[in-house]
């Protein structure tokens, strides 16, 4: 019995593929945000250099658009359709799991939902023809002289190496979203209850609702009695925990929103930013 075939391509080939790309498209990333940002930004969820989106891109590109080469234009606008839709299918996952935008396109003309926007939709098809005609020759010329035992050897072991990258990743994402819906729920519970030490129960509606747009990281221990002394402490470990847990994804996507945690999250930015100063100071 031969080896599966996956579109065409022996599984253990598919994988191989998928685990160079996923690295390469890691690199590519890692140089073009490290040079914008002017630091260095290793991008991706996952604790290894690797962007599973690029390995699982590119060998749709192979398996899917290889058969239309002999087509440029064809070839072109079904590559960029395609890979605009791989990369907006990807970023409302990642929303509708983790509450989190991790990539916004807002600020371009012609976005969807920030997820996907036209230059960049026009850049996958870019990215596709380079690869196909260009990259994926050599790369594959590359690959099919290794032998078959080290192909075996080779995808079981970075197989074993993603899956619990991504165990690790998948707990501390989560985690961050359950610290930030918690430490969202403790700061609304703290602003009314702020609100209600010092306001008359006639104006009360309308000033908290007023009061939701103070900023809780202000909120001094002597302006609350003791629930909401308590309150505040207990947002501040929250916070605290927060903000050491999405060090990590804040740092390789620093344009990362929160639709349903908004609050929570620009005052744990705040928190981070605040504590690398400190380290910067303690530095110097």
């Amino acid at each position: 019995m031969g080896e599966p075939i996956f579109f065409g391509l022996p599984i253990s080939m598919a994988l191989l593929y998928f685990i160079v790309y996923s690295v390469l498209g890691w690199c590519m990333e890692t140089i073009y945000c490290s040079t914008l940002e002017k630091r260095f930004v290793p991008r991706g969820f996952l604790y290894g250099p690797m962007c599973p989106i690029y390995g699982v891109g590119v060998l749709m590109m192979v398996c899917w658009f290889q058969p239309l080469m002999d087509k440029p234009v064809l070839f072109y606008l079904t590559a960029t359709v395609c890979m605009s839709a791989w990369e907006y299918l990807v970023g409302w996952f990642l929303e509708k799991t983790t509450h989190i935008k991790y990539w916004d396109y807002s600020m371009y003309r012609f976005n969807l939902h920030g997820r996907i926007c036209l230059w960049v939709c026009l850049m996958w098809g870019v990215l596709s023809f380079l690869v196909l005609y260009f990259i994926h020759p050599r790369v594959a010329g590359l690959l099919e002289r290794i032998p078959a035992l080290a192909v075996y050897v080779l995808d079981g072991f970075f197989l074993g190496v993603l899956v619990s990258d991504a165990g690790a990743t998948i707990y501390q994402l989560a985690r961050t979203s359950q610290m930030l819906s918690r430490m969202q729920q403790v700061g609304d519970e703290l602003r009314l209850q702020a609100h209600l030490g010092k306001a008359e129960l006639t104006d009360m509606l309308t000033e908290a609702k007023q009061s939701f747009s103070e900023r809780l990281d202000d909120l001094l221990p002597e302006q609350l009695d003791e629930k909401g002394r308590a309150l505040k402490e207990r947002y501040n470990d929250l916070m605290m925990g927060a903000e050491l847990m999405s060090r990590r994804f804040r740092s390789r996507y620093s344009s990362m929103t929160s639709g349903r945690d908004r609050e929570a999250l620009e005052s744990v930015k705040r928190q981070g930013e605040k504590g690398m100063f400190r380290r910067r100071r303690a530095k110097n």
